[in-house]
């Protein structure tokens, strides 16, 4: 696989469409690889606040963008049948000319939007149960014309995928996983692995984040598939930022960043997913992070 880094941005949808699309446009002129659109009936953390649906959003960028990538960061598999996500998935991997990433992970327990809209929540344990079955079924949708699936938790009876993604052998999937079991539905089933650690820490972030990556290596040797074929992201999240009203330190010390980075990659990621800075006042910085930071990090 090849080791060429990329960088997302990871966007929040809690604004009006124009002023959304220009965040985007923004991060596409910048040379950004991703931008990516998490999966919430609402703000979770603030839910009167405004927020965008996902998957509407991800069309009307296809539309709007002509370079960058689209992903989602992530997709709650509570919200959405295996073949009603895959059938919207290909719907914008058509529109957009095949710049899908379909990132995936299991939702939150503490998600309000749950009960707003009466859906089961789901343990820890079932949740993960349910994501394998889930991944699998997907990957099935994608990569093939007719699918029959019967699984414990999701079934399939002769579901028609037409047309398919325009990537091929199927747009890529990539398992948001931080535990072992987790860790071991994205080595055996999904194309790309997305973590993150919430560690105030950077050093404890780094730490732990090659740890995590090294023990992703022996997963992939234990289900029997080659751990240079797994393509590897992280999220560079600032734990401290919401306490200081959104600010976040990679933005003001670019050193921090190019440290998290190098020695990131060195131990075998391949993709680095960076906020959009919801201060205003962080927005020059962001750019020269993206102009002048960023190239020498390729």
């Amino acid at each position: 696989m090849a080791s060429q880094l990329r960088f997302q941005v990871l966007t929040l949808p809690g604004r009006p469409w124009s002023g959304y699309r220009e965040q985007v446009l923004r991060v596409e002129r910048l040379g950004f690889d991703t931008v990516a659109i998490p999966d919430h009936f609402c703000d979770w953390a603030n839910p009167p606040a405004p927020w965008l649906e996902c998957w509407a959003l991800m069309a009307a960028l296809a539309v709007e963008t002509t370079t960058i990538r689209l992903a989602t960061n992530v997709v709650q598999i509570p919200l959405r049948h295996p073949g009603v996500l895959a059938h919207q998935a290909v719907t914008v991997d058509q529109i957009s000319g095949g710049r899908v990433e379909l990132g995936l992970g299991t939702g939150l327990t503490i998600d309000p939007g749950t009960e707003m809209i009466g859906l089961p929540n789901w343990s820890p344990a079932e949740r993960v149960a349910r994501f394998g079955e889930y991944v699998e079924l997907l990957g099935l949708l994608l990569s093939q014309e007719v699918t029959t699936y019967a699984g414990t938790y999701y079934r399939a009876a002769g579901a028609v995928m037409n047309p398919s993604s325009v990537q091929s052998p199927r747009l890529p999937i990539v398992a948001a996983a931080l535990g072992p079991r987790m860790m071991r539905h994205a080595a055996r089933l999904a194309d790309g692995w997305n973590t993150m650690s919430f560690s105030p820490d950077f050093d404890v972030q780094l730490a732990e984040l090659c740890e995590r990556n090294a023990h992703m290596d022996r997963l992939c040797q234990e289900v029997g598939r080659d751990p240079a074929t797994l393509r590897r992201s992280v999220n560079l999240f600032d734990a401290q930022a919401r306490a200081a009203g959104g600010r976040l330190r990679l933005y003001d010390d670019p050193d921090l960043l190019v440290r998290l980075v190098t020695q990131l990659r060195d131990a075998g990621y391949h993709e680095f997913g960076v906020y959009y800075p919801s201060d205003p006042a962080q927005l020059d910085a962001f750019e020269r992070i993206a102009t002048e930071v960023i190239p020498g990090l390729r």
